[in-house]
């Protein structure tokens, strides 16, 4: 492989990561700024008020967004074993 074939496999790489952790960060981020805003408005501060809504949320944003997850990996592992068995 040259130089450019593998910062393009790394480029493809970097979306393809962006791609799979976006969904998750997207709802953590959502769920973080309710949180926030209620915690703000309400004068709570508890710590488990920040940790619980965001794990059940990320858990259940990871059941429903795995399939398009593991989708996006295959397609890219697919591609870099075809690149590898081509030479």
């Amino acid at each position: 492989m040259t130089g450019p074939e593998v910062f393009d496999v790394a480029r493809e790489g970097v979306w393809v990561l962006i791609k799979v952790s976006s969904p998750l960060m997207l709802v953590g981020l959502g769920v973080g700024l309710v949180v926030a805003l209620f915690q703000a408005l309400t004068q709570i501060q508890e710590m488990t008020l920040v940790f619980v809504p965001k794990i059940i949320a990320m858990f259940l944003a990871l059941i429903v967004a795995l399939p398009f997850m593991g989708e996006a990996l295959g397609t890219f592992m697919t591609h870099i074993a075809e690149r590898i068995a081509s030479g």
